[in-house]
């Protein structure tokens, strides 16, 4: 089963070399928006349809210290008994959001990497 998150060891160093890069944190925002993105369009493409609404309310977002997605909201308002599963309705579990990080994580890690490479190049450190 996924975890649906991605977790480093050494959080606090990696942080620290982050910080090295973008003292603000903001060029970032759009680093994390981009690696959302991947899981978001997959999570889309794999959720439970029938008239569509589920998959129109898969989103990303990417602020200056994390990305994430999400789905549901007031046209989906059922996306979390879909997601986790219902049992006193008799709802199993479709996690497609989970299925879809697990699906897309080595690309999420590429693209993550590559574009904290070319942030560390743009800032003239290295």
């Amino acid at each position: 089963m996924a975890t649906g998150a991605i977790r480093f060891e050494g959080m606090r160093e990696f942080r620290a070399a982050l910080k090295a890069i973008d003292d603000d944190f903001s060029d970032l925002k759009g680093v994390h928006k981009d690696a959302a993105e991947i899981v978001a369009r997959r999570a889309a493409v794999i959720s439970p349809q029938r008239e569509g609404m589920l998959r129109d309310s898969v989103d990303s977002k990417g602020t200056k210290h994390k990305g994430y997605v999400r789905a549901g909201g007031r046209s989906a308002v059922y996306a979390g008994p879909i997601h986790f599963g219902w049992p006193a309705r008799n709802i199993k579990p479709q996690p497609f959001l989970y299925d879809a990080l697990d699906q897309r994580r080595g690309e999420v890690l590429d693209q993550y990497f590559y574009r904290l490479k070319s942030l560390k190049r743009m800032k003239g450190l290295g």
